[in-house]
């Protein structure tokens, strides 16, 4: 090549514009989540009033009013993450006098807001001005919020969503809802000093359905062989389903989710990295303080999560105020075990799951209470096996790692047994 030529290509590469780099949809999603507590400081610093928030609080009333709120589950869930939880769960036990026996999630809040302030420097959220609970994801939400209330002398707002013994929520249930939801409008008015938008209202409600069809549809990709998502991304992405639902930015944040996951289909690739060898559901919330325990044996093993119950757990799908009530009782705590049972053999059976690995969350009582009952009738109807381990949400003393190692190595000589006797060996 001559020294002109080599001028002429030097030359052309450098007036072709660099190919953008895809930025992985993890971490679009994460700094989505994130965003929402640097808001709600930014909220505070301007005296602007901000809020805490219950995961199914339905979003879409603080987005109305345009009241910014953080959510003290996802605050713990992060904390614990990190390895931080233990010293403000012995703070409120050691400190403040609750039982070791509540929840672990409560525990670190009601410390955090004590203290105000996590003691070794991790996820810090602005102190609110007014908290918003509500009793769809368990009953302990209103002891734990009216001693926030307390605590931080701040008026509580709470939105009573029974638990709902039959298949559908009755036309009682709905009407007592829908008196609440006006009632609680009253009080945030109040609070406030906003007043209420119908048309802004509907107009946040479309969000939230935009932003749920899309959460949905992203994670129904999972039925493919290999399935483009690690299952513990789903952990992930749950927090923009739990903090930005009824946010523009969560509809592009899932499309962007969409896109990325058609992209790895196509290309058959994905973001679990050993080969796909088992399929299964993980029933219940992670064991946030053993992240690496729990995932990196699955992973060494080629076993993918491809069936969650956080992925509808945190989507509403509705037409209009009485659907979006029936959507607030549609949450996995406020199931009858009918019900709730369909829901996951309907994950097991879209997710193509050979397996169930169910976590007996001591922190969720709530939760965990049915699923020996649950995983006999999945075993039962689908023929698929079905085993528990023991842990907690966010408290490290309460989980064996040999323990789950043990129950995670026998579902996977199940699983492999099972797969011998289809192919007739």
């Amino acid at each position: 090549m001559t020294t002109d030529e080599q001028a002429q290509r030097a030359q052309s590469a450098e007036a072709a514009p660099e190919k953008p780099k895809h930025v992985p949809a993890i971490k679009v999603l994460a700094g989505l989540a994130e965003s929402m507590y640097e808001q709600a400081f930014e909220a505070k610093e301007r005296g602007e009033k901000i809020g805490w928030s219950s995961s199914n609080f339905p979003p879409e009333i603080a987005e109305t009013f345009g009241l910014r709120v953080t959510y003290p589950e996802s605050q713990a869930a992060a904390i614990s993450a990190k390895g931080g939880s233990l010293p403000l769960i012995e703070h409120a036990e050691g400190q403040m006098g609750f039982s070791n026996d509540i929840c672990a999630y409560a525990r670190i809040n009601l410390a955090y807001a004590d203290l105000g302030a996590c003691p070794n420097g991790e996820r810090e959220m602005p102190l609110p001005d007014v908290v918003l609970g509500a009793t769809s994801i368990c009953e302990t939400m209103m002891p734990w919020y009216e001693d926030l209330a307390y605590y931080l002398d701040v008026p509580m707002v709470f939105f009573d969503i029974p638990y709902n013994d039959k298949y559908e929520p009755d036309e009682k249930r709905l009407k007592y809802q829908e008196a609440q939801f006006r009632y609680i409008v009253e009080q945030l008015e109040e609070i406030t000093g906003v007043a209420w938008d119908e048309d802004r209202f509907k107009e946040v409600c479309d969000i939230s359905v935009a932003a749920s069809k899309a959460w949905l549809e992203a994670t129904s990709y999972v039925q493919y062989d290999p399935s483009p998502m690690n299952g513990f991304d789903m952990f992930n992405h749950m927090a923009v389903a739990t903090t930005a639902r009824p946010k523009k930015e969560a509809v592009d944040a899932f499309n962007y989710l969409i896109d990325e996951c058609k992209t790895y289909v196509k290309e058959n690739k994905s973001t679990f990295k050993p080969d796909e060898k088992y399929r299964i559901l993980y029933e219940g919330i992670a064991v946030w303080p053993y992240l690496k325990a729990t995932a990196g044996p699955l992973i060494m093993q080629g076993v993918n999560v491809t069936g969650c119950v956080y992925c509808p757990a945190f989507a509403g799908v509705y037409e209009d105020v009485r659907g979006w009530m029936r959507a607030c009782s549609d949450v996995p705590n406020c199931q009858n075990l009918e019900r709730a049972t369909e829901s996951r053999e309907k994950l097991i059976k879209d997710g193509k799951c050979e397996g169930a690995l169910i976590h007996i969350n001591r922190s969720c009582k709530m939760w965990s209470g049915f699923m020996p009952e649950m995983g006999r009738r999945i075993q039962r109807d689908l023929n698929v096996p079905v085993v528990l381990f023991d842990g907690d949400q966010s408290d490290p003393r309460n989980f064996s790692a040999a323990q789950y190692q043990t129950r995670l190595q026998g579902l996977i000589e199940i699983m492999d047994g099972n797969k011998k006797d289809k192919r007739g060996e």
